[in-house]
């Protein structure tokens, strides 16, 4: 059902720097000729699309809600990385970490504590297999989520520091 496309999936991601506005990134996902074992935006790749769009905007990051055509392995994190908003956390495709400017020494702390991808698939929609009934499933963000979220919103209003 994934690879026919009858599975739509929403993600909510906490990225490093704030876009503009939503949008549709739409190229090609292969793997990287440099890291094998990595995926990169590639001409030789094959068809991969996200959409975007920003639920709420930080400091210097924002929360993103996504949705996939296409289900290429990584595809999130490596077309986040493309457009140059990288998921907060991410050690593959985050690169280094740097230091928001308007960041507080607690927020720094928050955000080097963050032990994984800022990344949550937060619905699932799909066909049950036997009946055909149409399904979703949702799922709550998980407390480390919301923590840095939080801690985020409040260094945004000038709580933190």
């Amino acid at each position: 059902a994934l690879a026919a496309r009858r599975i739509d999936r929403e993600y909510e991601a906490i990225v490093v720097g704030v876009p503009i506005s939503g949008g549709l990134i739409d190229v090609p996902i292969g793997r990287d000729p440099q890291h094998r074992t990595r995926q990169a935006v590639t001409e030789l790749g094959r068809e991969a699309r996200t959409h975007f769009r920003v639920v709420e905007r930080l400091a210097d990051h924002a929360l993103l809600r996504l949705k996939l055509d296409t289900g290429r392995t990584h595809q999130i994190r490596v077309h986040l990385q493309y457009a140059g908003f990288p998921i907060v956390g991410d050690p593959v495709y985050g690169g280094r970490f740097r230091r928001p400017r308007t960041a507080s020494e607690a927020l720094v702390q928050h955000l080097r504590a963050f032990g994984r991808q800022a990344l949550h698939a937060r619905w699932l929609g799909l066909a049950h297999p036997v009946s055909g009934e149409r399904l979703a499933l949702e799922a709550s963000r998980p407390a480390d989520f919301l923590a840095l979220l939080q801690a985020l919103r409040g260094e945004s209003a000038g709580e933190l520091g």
